[in-house]
């Protein structure tokens, strides 16, 4: 089962997609995918209406795919959480995780157009597996507790001005990741218990080039680790984002080019779906 957004921008409508690809509207249930729906139990209504036989399948060819969950409160992100990355990025590997933040309003359908920012010159990619909260994390205690927490998974892009990011911002890593367009997300939403967070395939694709191949078994901080630790300092609220961080090759290491207007990037991790920008300029 995925749950998708589907519409022009500003009228996405909320869908399911079954295991047998028939698309359903699940208006009938909510008005959108959004952090109330998560936290009603969304997830588990909709698998039984669909069960139930309760929802209408639509015809969706030619609808533009927005971001699977609306308006999120927070996109908290982790640094350096792949050890790989870490070395490329000339660091060694935390002994605790890295956050920062990226604006919410960077969050875009994963097939939008990124826009590369005025005066960049290192805008680069980052293929990472987003965690979508569903129920409040709040002091947790237990990684069973965690996972509790998690409503499902995405496929994340974590844009990054590198020059913003490390040169221009005295340390402030916000200031690279918070520009226009820069969170493409989705294409789905998929159900936390369908997916194993220690386990998937995360690739990305520059122009047809490979560039990342790597999987979250190479994690240093698990998914469960992560929302306990940041269930300490902050509350984590149902539909918030968590982007957990992203393998080496990008290019930031120095062995790729960065990206320029006209390029296309490619992302996918496996059972979350495919993503497909084309740089433009802003």
């Amino acid at each position: 089962m995925e749950l998708l957004r589907l519409g022009a921008v500003g009228e996405e409508r909320p869908y399911v997609r079954a295991t047998d690809g028939t698309v359903y509207d699940l208006s009938p249930l909510t008005t959108d995918i959004d952090g109330a729906f998560l936290a009603a139990d969304g997830i588990a209504r909709t698998r039984a209406a669909l069960e139930a036989c309760e929802l209408t399948a639509a015809s969706v060819d030619g609808l533009r795919t927005g971001a699977p969950i609306a308006r999120p409160g927070a996109v908290v992100c982790i640094g350096m959480n792949y050890a790989a990355h870490a070395a490329e990025s000339g660091s060694a590997p935390p002994k605790q995780p890295i956050v920062f933040f990226k604006h919410p309003n960077t969050v875009v359908g994963p097939y939008d157009d990124v826009l590369v920012p005025r005066g960049s010159a290192k805008t680069d990619w980052e293929v990472e597996l987003a965690v979508v909260i569903g129920k409040e994390a709040r002091y947790v205690e237990t990684d069973e507790e965690a996972l509790a927490c998690v409503a499902g998974y995405a496929v994340s892009n974590d844009v990054s001005e590198r020059a913003f990011q490390l040169e221009e911002s005295g340390g402030q890593w916000s200031k690279g990741k918070c520009c226009e367009t820069f969170n493409p997300l989705g294409p789905a939403l998929v159900p936390a218990d369908e997916v194993d967070s220690t386990n998937l395939d995360l690739k990305s694709f520059v122009n047809g080039e490979p560039r990342q191949d790597s999987n979250t078994r190479d994690l240093i901080f698990s998914v469960a680790t992560l929302i306990r630790d940041l269930s300490q300092y902050m509350v984590l609220s149902p539909g918030d984002i968590v982007n957990t961080g992203t393998p080496e090759g990008v290019a930031l290491s120095g062995r790729f080019p960065y990206l320029s207007p006209g390029d296309v990037m490619e992302l996918e991790i496996a059972g979350l779906g495919k993503q497909k920008q084309t740089l433009g300029k802003a």
